[in-house]
């Protein structure tokens, strides 16, 4: 039996399990399982490969996208580039990282850009983050990061500085946050919704409500908006081509 995986913290609710075992269901792959692994640290990472000697990879989510890459014997350049990795092929003992993230959001991200959306604002600075960021810079977009934790001397925004002049320059706002997941679907990242107007575009990575908080509130105003579903299903097939390849 060939073995796959998702490792994060929490995983309540897992978009790859779902995903994989509705595709081995579907395309009657009767010889692979897909586990979720919810380690509390990335040092469980260990005892996960020593009581799955048949695991032959597996997708990475919040909050490991990044300490994940010291276990790392090869890495893609994408990895290299954004320091995140979210999918890991086995040969061995060896784990060699890829950044599939990228490709998912890429491919998604550039259905609705339009010829006013040349900066963009990127809520958050985890991996997902550094994901969309090595997009924007393929793209030739400019952006800057907005951080609870502002940072001046990393050109990190915070919340309070996002002023009538920054919502105007910036037409893309894209959510890197788990801010507004289920169950907590009541919450929305803290920007000034009131300064959003048509020729904004707004990208949640959050899947789960597929219309988020920070969705409802941009499209009231007449924003361009797009869920994470369709960047998770390209990703996770990205990652099934990985580990099969």
């Amino acid at each position: 039996m060939r073995e796959y995986g998702l490792i994060g913290y929490p995983l309540s609710h897992s978009f790859s399990q779902k995903y994989f075992t509705e595709k081995f269901q579907n395309e009657s792959i009767e010889d692979a399982i897909f586990h979720a692994f919810s380690i509390p640290s990335i040092e469980g990472l260990e005892d996960v490969l020593k009581e799955h000697p048949s695991l032959k990879g597996f997708a990475i989510t919040i909050p490991y996208k990044k300490t994940i890459i010291p276990f790392l014997a090869e890495q893609s350049n994408a990895v290299k580039q954004t320091g995140a990795c979210n999918c890991v092929k086995i040969d061995g003992k060896d784990l060699s990282g890829y950044n599939t993230d990228v490709v998912g959001f890429e491919n998604t991200f550039i259905k609705h850009l339009q010829t006013q959306h040349t900066k963009a604002l990127i809520l958050g600075t985890g991996g997902a983050a550094a994901a969309v960021e090595y997009v924007l810079q393929k793209l030739e977009l400019q952006y800057r990061f907005v951080s609870r934790n502002a940072n001046k001397e990393k050109n990190i925004l915070g919340y309070e500085d996002l002023n009538d002049d920054v919502m105007k320059e910036y037409t893309v706002i894209i959510n890197c946050t788990p801010v507004g997941t289920y169950p907590k679907a009541d919450e929305a990242p803290a920007i000034p919704y009131d300064k959003i107007t048509p020729s904004h575009y707004l990208f949640d990575l959050v899947y789960n409500p597929p219309l988020t908080k920070f969705l409802q509130l941009g499209q009231a105003k007449g924003a361009a908006i797009q869920n994470g579903y369709d960047m998770l299903v390209i990703q996770a097939e990205e990652n099934w081509k990985i580990w099969n390849g």
